[in-house]
């Protein structure tokens, strides 16, 4: 456990630098979310579908090699590997505002792929920075939860001058002050965060035993390979369906082998020395928190696309206008933020899950059923201040909860789960509701029915999330009961 900054200024210091990773890694989507349509205007004849991809890319990336990159803070350091993500993410934010030169979308699409991995890097490690700077207790709950309301400022704070620099000026400016901006936070981050985070030469971690360093059998080649590959066919091959269609072989023979190879994973854990997952972390808390995550953030990655497809293609929206509406959001993430600290120990984690999913499925519900001629008060307003709750109640109740529950040693991997989660399910949830855009908006004619086709989609999926809580709330008043009525030993 590494020492809290002693003064209050360093803490406060620190805080804002770690901070920073959920900040950028929501400014990551914003940045090509709400300019997406004049982003696609710099090349010729680009598809609905590969405008998704500028989304999709990131979060594909961030949400496949999360886990490998908290193996890799257990190993080396949290505080190197932030520092090192934040380099690489400025690097990156340069090259892909100089996409706007190329004769097609292609190489801004990998640079946003590159950009995800900054964020993979950073964002595990900020986590796991947190869980081994505090110790369990109130401030734990209180900074976790702070942490996860930069969510909602990072995409509509960052958001509005996105779409500044979209409408009045150029975008990829967007790109290279985010490029500037990284690099400040690297130079930052390296000076505020206790070098204790990075372990010393030979220390004796579960991970770092042995005199002879084993790079494959530590950080897990095998089924870092295996697993990276099967989440990135799966994903590809969803997110690439809309724009070619199934019928184009590549598209299905890829999620085979992405199958495949989450299937050889699996085997290879079991036999692995030091797994990327050990089995000894599942417990059932860490499977439904996880499953709860997964649908609600699904949910809200849709609802959050389509949310601009909606402002910006049928009512006609700038993105300045579009970003306008949703500046209630950041607001009530703080508001959501200190409420989920407030409750954190008074109330158990499914308790607080329920909460959020309740959050993703009303914010999706209204934006689902949004009449298109009807006064923004009436539902986008009250959308915008429901959606936040799920964003900044699910995110640090499930950090406290796998924080809490792992070794120092893991809490790169606790960290990793969450991230995980939420950047994967995000990417692949824009690839299902492509392909149900697609096949619903007949040929292109009708974009309101595909759009709205999509969204019922995403409250489907935040449906199941809420049956999933009601179902994790039920267990765990069994369990409660059940040590309640147990004989004093």
């Amino acid at each position: 456990m590494a020492k809290r900054p002693e003064s209050l200024l360093h803490e406060a210091c620190f805080l804002f630098v770690v901070s920073m990773a959920q900040f950028l890694a929501q400014t990551g989507l914003a940045i090509s979310i709400i300019p997406a349509h004049i982003i696609g205007k710099s090349w010729e004849n680009v598809q609905d579908g590969q405008l998704s991809w500028f989304a999709a890319a990131y979060s594909l990336t961030s949400g496949t090699l999360i886990l490998v990159a908290g193996r890799l803070g257990d190993l080396y350091g949290h505080r190197r590997l932030f520092v090192t993500g934040f380099l690489w993410y400025g690097l990156w934010s340069l090259l892909a505002g100089f996409g706007v030169y190329a004769t097609t979308p292609t190489f801004f699409i990998v640079c946003r792929a590159f950009q995800g991995i900054g964020t993979g890097l950073v964002l595990p490690n900020a986590v796991a920075i947190l869980g081994r700077t505090y110790p369990p207790g109130r401030r734990k709950e209180l900074v976790f939860s702070l942490f996860g309301a930069t969510a909602p400022a990072g995409f509509n704070v960052a958001g509005v001058f996105i779409a500044l620099l979209a409408e009045r000026a150029w975008w990829p400016w967007s790109y290279w002050i985010m490029a500037v901006y990284c690099w400040a936070l690297a130079v930052a981050g390296f000076f505020v965060i206790p070098r204790a985070l990075d372990p010393p030469a030979g220390s004796s971690s579960a991970l770092n035993t042995g005199r002879r360093f084993d790079f494959v059998d530590k950080i897990d080649l095998p089924g870092a390979f295996f697993g990276i590959t099967g989440l990135l066919f799966i994903n590809f091959s969803w997110n690439q369906a809309p724009i070619v269609g199934w019928q184009d072989p590549y598209t299905y023979i890829l999620l085979i082998i992405g199958f495949l190879s989450l299937g050889v994973f699996a085997f290879v854990e079991r036999k692995a020395k030091f797994p990327l997952l050990p089995t000894s972390i599942f417990t059932g808390d860490l499977g439904w928190t996880l499953s709860c995550i997964v649908a609600g953030w699904a949910s809200f990655g849709i609802g959050l696309y389509y949310y601009y497809q909606i402002m910006e293609i049928i009512k006609g929206d700038s993105p300045l206008l579009a970003i306008a509406k949703w500046s209630a959001a950041p607001i009530m993430g703080v508001v959501a933020g200190l409420t989920t600290a407030y409750l954190l120990s008074r109330v158990s984690p499914s308790v607080i899950m329920f909460m959020a999913m309740s959050g993703f499925l009303i914010g999706s519900t209204l934006i689902a059923t949004l009449p298109m001629d009807q006064t923004y008060w009436a539902q986008t307003f009250v959308m915008t201040l429901i959606y936040p709750f799920g964003m900044d109640m699910s995110f640090p109740a499930g950090c406290i909860l796998l924080s809490n529950s792992m070794p120092p040693e893991h809490q790169g991997l606790a960290a990793s789960l969450i991230a995980t989660a939420i950047n994967y399910s995000i990417s692949i949830s824009l690839g299902f509701a492509g392909t149900i855009e697609t096949h619903l908006n007949r040929n292109g004619s009708d974009l309101l029915r595909g759009y709205r086709a999509a969204l019922y989609f995403a409250v489907s999926l935040a449906g199941f999330g809420m049956v999933l809580t009601m179902l994790f709330m039920l267990v765990s008043w069994k369990r409660s009961r059940k040590r309640a009525t147990a004989p004093a030993v």
